[in-house]
């Protein structure tokens, strides 16, 4: 099939969970001998080029700092450029990663009579949805005018039922088995907690996260938090204010990001409300087991206790004392294989697998 996938940013200039999802998913497919076209945006002009076999074309993004100020949706300039894209690009089938795409995908497939699938990466509930000014009905009205739309955990889909009266499809994000393996020989020798998660977003949880990590340190005095370092002036209001606190270089290469889960003991995710949590199965896949927040789809990652902890609340004494768990945890000898088997739940294949099946279904209709 020819697939046009749609996403405001896209690798390598962005790495955020959506865009893992959908540089993993072209290549998946174009390896199993689909054509992939990425249609996106940036600052730049317009241009077309082929990465990894997949064929991206970048869309000239018109400044939207008015629009920004006056709190309406994120990526809504680009949408009509990326709607003449599609036009001109005969695809089989529309896939959308975020709502303003969604819309300019459902007018084209309506016109063309082709299929269009809406991937919410999110968790659709209330505060997110009335974060920004219009946001609740550009949603509304992307999730009914796709064929299908998916999301990326079961929390996801009850919070799609729930607030969009809509019933998601649930397709679990994968990992890069092959880039993301085991190491135990590269684990640092003190407990060191990661958290691989931006510290300028609040919903990250970093502030709760910095206050436990306080907590860890009682117990283990040497114990070291390594976050990856943010943008000035906050970087400096960090640096010498924590013990323990390291910032890593920012990194857009996996095997960057391989070498920190291999360093770390467990790797945190505090979040507020994350829908899935790539950054749960790449630490898994090396082997270093994990701590995840009660808000969100950590459970259907961390769903033994082999592999890590779930803490019962956000509270500092409450997550340290996850922290400490799977500190103890990263000392017993099974644990390594246990973390990779449960990532290898998430392989590239079964996603690959599941969303072919979500395509042929559409075509034959």
């Amino acid at each position: 099939m020819k697939v046009a996938l749609l996403t405001p940013s896209y690798w390598p200039e962005v790495r955020r969970g959506t865009e893992r999802i959908v540089n993993e998913l072209a290549r998946s497919l174009v390896g199993n001998g689909h054509a992939v076209r990425v249609i996106t945006s940036h600052s730049g002009p317009t241009s077309t080029c082929v990465e990894d076999g997949i064929g991206v074309m970048r869309i000239r993004r018109p400044p939207d700092r008015w629009l920004r100020s006056r709190q309406f949706e994120d990526h809504l300039t680009h949408v009509p450029a990326s709607y003449l894209a599609l036009r001109r690009w005969d695809a089989d089938l529309a896939h959308s990663f975020f709502a303003t795409d969604a819309l300019a995908a459902g007018l084209w497939a309506r016109q063309k009579g082709c299929p269009s699938i809406f991937t919410f990466t999110g968790i659709p509930d209330r505060q997110g949805l009335l974060d920004r000014r219009g946001r609740l009905a550009l949603t509304v009205a992307a999730a009914h005018r796709a064929d299908v739309m998916t999301v990326v955990s079961q929390a996801a889909a009850a919070a799609g039922k729930r607030w969009l009266d809509v019933n998601s499809r649930v397709i679990y994000p994968s990992v890069d088995l092959a880039a993301f393996t085991p190491d135990p020989q590269a684990r640092a020798a003190v407990p060191t907690i990661f958290c691989p998660a931006a510290i300028e977003d609040p919903r990250k949880g970093i502030a709760e996260l910095l206050a436990a990590f306080s907590l860890v340190r009682r117990a283990h005095p040497s114990a070291r938090l390594v976050l990856l370092r943010p943008s000035e002036p906050l970087a400096g209001r960090l640096e010498g204010k924590h013990p323990g606190l390291e910032l890593a270089p920012q990194t857009r290469e996996r095997s960057s990001l391989a070498a920190l889960y291999r360093d770390a003991w467990v790797t945190a995710l505090p979040s507020i409300a994350e829908a899935f949590g790539i950054v749960l199965i790449e630490s898994l896949a090396c082997g270093t087991p994990v701590t995840g927040s009660p808000h969100g789809g950590a459970r259907e990652v961390i769903d033994m206790p082999a592999t890590g902890r779930v803490a019962a609340s956000l509270e500092p004494e409450s997550l340290a004392c996850s922290l400490l768990e799977c500190i103890e945890l990263c000392k017993t000898d099974g644990t390594p294989k246990a973390c990779r088997g449960q990532a290898e739940h998430f392989s590239s294949g079964r996603m690959l697998t599941a969303y072919e099946g979500l395509y042929r279904e559409l075509a034959a209709r």
